[in-house]
C-alpha cells in the first residue's frame, strides 16, 4: 500500500494580480510506501512545504493529483488518519501541557475516557507527565516540540507529517524522539519527516528525497545516496610500495596501511587486488567508499545550481 503518491505535481502561485508567477512544484512525481519512515530534504525555498500542504489539501495543485493511503488528498475524510507537526508551532500560551491535547483530541474526533487515558500514554512516551498540569508559557523549546510531537499522535495516525522535529531539541531528546518515531513505524505506522538536521534523517530514515527549485533530485536509501560508486578503501597489514601499485593517479593514501582507489570497474579492482597479493602483502580489508548524507546533499544542490 502507497501511503504516499503524486503524479505531476505542479504548483503555481500568482501574486500582484497574476502578473508574477512563482512555480514552487513542477511536474513531481513521488511514492512513499506504507510503514517506512521517509526523509524529505531540501533548502529553504525548494518547495517542502507546498508539497507538505498540498499532501494535507491547505492547497490545491495547479495540475497533477496527490494521494494520501490511496485516497484523493481533497477528501476531507482522509485527515482522520493524518497527524501534523509544523515547523514552529505555537499554543496559546495559558493552556497546560494536557490542555493542549485534550483541546487536540477533541478536536480530531477522540472523546472521553479514551482521550483521557490517551493523553496520559502520549506525556508518557514523551516524558512530559510531571509537567502535565503546567502552562506551556513555561515550556522549554525542546519540551514544546515533545508536547508537539503528543499532539500529531493524539488522534492515533496512519499517517505522520513531522517538520523538523527535532528542531531546539538537545542530543538526548533527539535520541528519545527517534526512538518514539522508529517505535510508531515498528507499529506500521508511516513517517513522512521534513528536517534540515541531515545527521538525524541518516539515522532513522529508510528512504530519503532531495527537493531543490520545486525538482526532485534524488531519492533512495541512504546507502543509495551515499556510496561512491567505483570507489574502494584497501587496507593492508603492511604499507604498499610506490612500484606496487601506486602506477595509478586514482590510488591515494588514507593513513599507514589505508588507501582509497577509483576503478573503472571490478575488473580492474581485482587487478590492483591481485597486484597486491603478487607484492606478499596481506589484505585485511576492502570496503566500499561512502560519503555522509550532508556531502552528498551539498555536492547535489551544489550541482543543481551551475
Amino acid at each position: 500500500m502507497k501511503a504516499v503518491e503524486t503524479k505531476g505535481l505542479t504548483k503555481i502561485y500568482s501574486s500582484s494580480f497574476g502578473r508574477k508567477k512563482v512555480q514552487a512544484l513542477s511536474d513531481f512525481n513521488l511514492d512513499v510506501e506504507a510503514g517506512l519512515i521517509f526523509g524529505l530534504l531540501g533548502p529553504n525555498g525548494a518547495g517542502k512545504t507546498t508539497l507538505i500542504k498540498l499532501l494535507l489539501g491547505i492547497t490545491f495543485p495547479t495540475t497533477g493529483s496527490a494521494k494520501i493511503l490511496e485516497t484523493d488528498a481533497s477528501d476531507y475524510k482522509i485527515k482522520s488518519k493524518i497527524g501534523y507537526l509544523p515547523e514552529n508551532h505555537k499554543y496559546p500560551p495559558y493552556l497546560k501541557g494536557e490542555e493542549v491535547l485534550k483541546y487536540f483530541g477533541k478536536l480530531s474526533g477522540v472523546k472521553g475516557e479514551y482521550l483521557d487515558r490517551k493523553i496520559d500514554e502520549l506525556l508518557s512516551i514523551v516524558k512530559l507527565s510531571q509537567w502535565k498540569k503546567t502552562k506551556v508559557k513555561n515550556y522549554s523549546k525542546g519540551m514544546m516540540q515533545r508536547l508537539g510531537l503528543a499532539q500529531a499522535m493524539i488522534n492515533d495516525p496512519d499517517l505522520i507529517f513531522l517538520d523538523e522535529p527535532t528542531d531546539g531539541v538537545d542530543p538526548v531528546g533527539r535520541k528519545e524522539i527517534r526512538d518514539i518515531l522508529l517505535e510508531l513505524k515498528n507499529k506500521g505506522k508511516t513517517i513522512f519527516l521534513n528536517s534540515h538536521l541531515l545527521s538525524e534523517v541518516e539515522l532513522i530514515t529508510d528512504r530519503v528525497g532531495i527537493l531543490n527549485k520545486g525538482k526532485m533530485l534524488r531519492e533512495g536509501t541512504v546507502n543509495e545516496l551515499t556510496l561512491k560508486k567505483e570507489e574502494y578503501k584497501i587496507v593492508v597489514e603492511n604499507n604498499l610500495s610506490s612500484e606496487s601499485v601506486f602506477n595509478s593517479s586514482a590510488f591515494t593514501k588514507i593513513s599507514d596501511g589505508s588507501y582509497s582507489v577509483k576503478v573503472t570497474d571490478l575488473k580492474e579492482l581485482n587487478k590492483i587486488i591481485d597486484q597486491i597479493r603478487i607484492s606478499g602483502n596481506l589484505i585485511k580489508e576492502i570496503l566500499p567508499m561512502k560519503s555522509t548524507l550532508e556531502e552528498m546533499f551539498i555536492s547535489l544542490i551544489n550541482e543543481a545550481e551551475k
